[in-house]
């Protein structure tokens, strides 16, 4: 055997030196009675300072919070009377410099003759492994918060691709039509709140949209609000979310809309629907931009750019107190005013063509165009559905017509074409215009043919109005 591997084996120190984890010996008082020079490097106390004393109270005195760590507590000290192997992790150990750094560590006894008589220390610095394991932890919590973002807005994506196809407003030659674009594209690039009023069907979302896609955040969110589907306790948690427990049946966390269009473009449809109260909640979330769930402490700051939308003569409803002041004047910095497709005739042409492609992509169809007959019937008629309605007419012929141009087998609701009531108040004509539509339904509200279709309502929201307006819907068959 050669000489330099001889004294390798014949003196371990020498293999205690050369390893790169630290190693501590301790006498059964616990003094240190080895320091290899890996420790003396981890930890900056030389083995000079430390043969001969108790280690604990040099590195190992205070957990990592800071607080007291008693000797008899520590883990060497205690296989130094039981002789028991422990492994160890979650613990730090200090240095010289005062600084601290996350360890694993071995204390196993040291035995002679069946005699406990020392133990040994192996430790090692798992700063990297603990910063990473950190840093996996904090990706995963992100992925997590992303995953359940991704499913709360699935079903706001799903309904935003749905939509694509009534882009079909978006096309006309009217001097009116005209203004109205060029009022979307000046506001657009802005982060100014917009109001846009108009009557049913007119294609308000449609505008709120386009204002979304020609903006600085095209590539957020776009969430929508339907301010009328939901009742007053019930649309808070739509708009502030809640937190699990906050109310019966709120069995999970959930966000609401207002943190969903975080940093995007939030919607609100019918904002005229809004009661007071709800009113007075919105107004301080747009004013001071942050909120608390429904059940929750926490305050919660967004960033979104707001678009409202109604049908309804908001000043009017200011002046007879249905509508807050402040709101309105929050909402209403830059207003675009829809015309009703009755005030565009000349635009009906252009929409029908455009409609009818991209009914053709919808359901498969194959016509070629609309005949002359069906077009002029188009014009003359009021359409007080507007774009809606001559969607739903396009869609119904295209399922009805089996040739290549589409020609009207029903007739329109010529019921809608008499001239305006002037001596009628607001809501005697919104009470005759439903019981229009209820008569030629034959009384049918809900379903595809029902008068809340028609009408571009919720079922419930038009079954309230009614209620209100004092409508029955009893008879309309027979009226």
């Amino acid at each position: 055997m050669n000489s330099p591997l001889k004294q390798f084996l014949s003196d371990p120190e020498i293999l205690l030196n050369s390893v790169g984890e630290g190693i501590y010996g301790f006498d059964l008082e616990g003094n240190a009675v080895f320091v290899n020079p890996a420790a003396e490097k981890m930890t900056g106390w030389m083995a000079s300072e430390l043969i001969g004393k108790r280690i604990h109270e040099y590195h190992h005195h205070s957990h990592a919070d800071g607080s007291v760590y008693p000797a008899e507590l520590c883990k060497i000290y205690q296989t130094l009377k039981d002789g028991k192997v422990r492994n160890v992790k979650n613990e730090v150990f200090w240095r010289k410099d005062g600084s601290r750094f996350p360890v694993e560590y071995t204390t196993t006894p040291i035995m002679k003759d069946n005699t406990l008589i020392g133990a040994v220390a192996i430790f090692r610095d798992i700063s990297i492994q603990t910063q990473t394991e950190h840093a996996l932890r904090d990706a995963l919590t992100k992925v997590q918060q992303l995953s359940e973002q991704l499913q709360e807005e699935n079903e706001y994506l799903t309904n935003e691709l749905n939509a694509d196809w009534r882009s079909s407003g978006m096309v006309g030659q009217s001097e009116r039509f005209l203004k109205v674009l060029q009022q979307v594209e000046l506001v657009s690039k802005t982060e100014s709140t917009v109001l846009i009023q108009g009557e049913n069907g007119t294609g308000k979302e449609l505008i709120a949209r386009s204002l979304h896609r020609l903006g600085n955040r095209k590539n957020q969110s776009f969430i929508r609000v339907n301010c009328a589907a939901f009742s007053e306790p019930l649309l808070e948690s739509e708009l502030f979310g809640h937190e699990k427990g906050a109310f019966t049946g709120a069995v999970e966390r959930r966000k609401g809309r207002f943190e969903l269009a975080h940093g995007g473009t939030l919607f609100l449809d019918e904002i005229g629907e809004l009661s007071l109260a709800a009113q007075s909640k919105l107004l301080r979330v747009l004013q001071e931009s942050e909120f608390e769930r429904v059940g929750g402490q926490q305050t919660i700051k967004v960033d979104i750019r707001l678009i409202a939308a109604t049908n309804r003569d908001l000043l009017d409803m200011v002046g007879s107190g249905r509508f807050r002041m402040d709101l309105f004047y929050r909402l209403n910095v830059f207003p675009i005013m829809l015309p009703p497709l009755r005030e565009r005739i000349e635009d009906i042409p252009l929409l029908a063509t455009e409609i009818l492609a991209l009914t053709n992509h919808k359901l498969g169809t194959k016509l070629r165009g609309i005949s002359k007959s069906a077009l002029k019937k188009f014009m003359q008629y009021s359409w007080p559905g507007n774009i809606r309605e001559l969607q739903n007419v396009i869609e119904r012929e295209a399922i009805l017509n089996h040739g290549g141009i589409l020609k009207l087998s029903t007739p329109l609701l010529e019921a809608f074409s008499e001239h305006v009531v002037t001596n009628q108040t607001l809501d005697e004509a919104i009470a005759q215009h439903i019981i229009n539509v209820l008569k030629y339904c034959d009384g049918r509200i809900s379903g595809p043919k029902g008068a809340a279709t028609i009408l571009d309502m919720p079922e419930s929201t038009l079954r309230s109005k009614m209620k209100k307006l004092g409508v029955k819907s009893r008879n309309m068959a027979n009226s």
